[in-house]
């Protein structure tokens, strides 16, 4: 979004916009919360990186369960739905009556960019799918390792990020109240190791694949693994294991760890917080 205005375009009405499908954000607004701006992270040029907060906001909680095991046909579908969703939340905000007047006044100065997504109505191509089908490995991280109650073997990597996950799922409780439920933010109290067992199927399933981004982790270790810096770092690792594995004509589950590490480590690869190290960059 953007709230410069030469290069602004007001929030479109979506198809089939339904107000009553923000009926709990209203409600939300009545009770005077006013933190709606809060998570409009600023980036350059007039623009925002916005992520949903608040009890009602850009997450459509709930309506994406399909989407691990759906037809091609089924995710358009849910695509869709999320996009006029989410589109129909920035419409209400901007223009229904029932949102406080200081909050929609200033909504109305923001709106879609012109020079982004130019090709798709100036609104994003992807979903952003954070967490989906995960592989069951060699190992399987959890928040006992990221906590470092239990010990991480064979690390390949390091994580540090809170253990983060939205909400799953919305219902209303016995006395009437709505409830969001699954929103987690766990500090890891400093980096972790990941372990390579996590990158390799069990060995009777398959013998020649690597799994950087769905690997074998819990939900919630998931919740902080699952950053992009982490996932470079897993994907260096998963290549260096994938040469010594074509180099030496055996399976990934049976690549010498040792060998591995010494890899990992000429390459600069932290694998400990006790064990970092200096090293030259070219």
């Amino acid at each position: 979004m953007t709230n410069h205005p030469e290069n602004r375009i007001p929030f479109p009405k979506p198809e089939g916009y339904d107000p009553l499908n923000y009926e709990l954000l209203a409600r939300v607004f009545e009770t005077g919360r006013k933190d709606w701006f809060e998570k409009f992270d600023p980036i350059p040029n007039h623009k925002t990186d916005t992520n949903n907060h608040g009890p009602l906001s850009s997450d459509n909680i709930g309506m994406n369960y399909d989407y691990p095991e759906a037809s091609y046909e089924r995710r358009k579908e849910i695509i869709k739905e999320h996009e006029n969703y989410q589109k129909g939340l920035l419409w209400f905000v901007a223009n229904d009556p029932r949102v406080p007047k200081d909050i929609q006044t200033e909504m109305q100065t923001w709106g879609l960019s012109k020079d982004e997504f130019k090709d798709n109505g100036n609104w994003p191509h992807q979903i952003y799918v954070r967490e989906a089908r995960r592989m069951i490995g060699d190992f399987v991280m959890t928040e006992n390792e990221l906590l470092k109650k239990s010990p991480t073997p064979k690390s390949i990597g390091m994580g540090s990020y809170t253990m983060d996950s939205h909400n799953v799922q919305r219902y209303i409780k016995p006395d009437g109240f709505v409830q969001n439920e699954g929103d987690i933010g766990v500090s890891t109290n400093g980096p972790y190791a990941i372990s390579y067992g996590t990158l390799v199927p069990k060995k009777e399933e398959c013998k020649n694949l690597l799994v950087p981004v769905c690997l074998s982790s819990s939900h919630i270790a998931f919740g902080s693994i699952r950053m992009e810096p982490v996932f470079m770092i897993l994907g260096q690792s998963a290549a260096a294991a994938a040469v010594l594995a074509i180099d030496e004509n055996t399976v990934v589950q049976d690549v010498d760890y040792n060998k591995l590490k010494e890899v990992l480590l000429a390459k600069g690869q932290i694998l400990e917080k006790n064990n970092a190290r200096n090293f030259k960059r070219n």
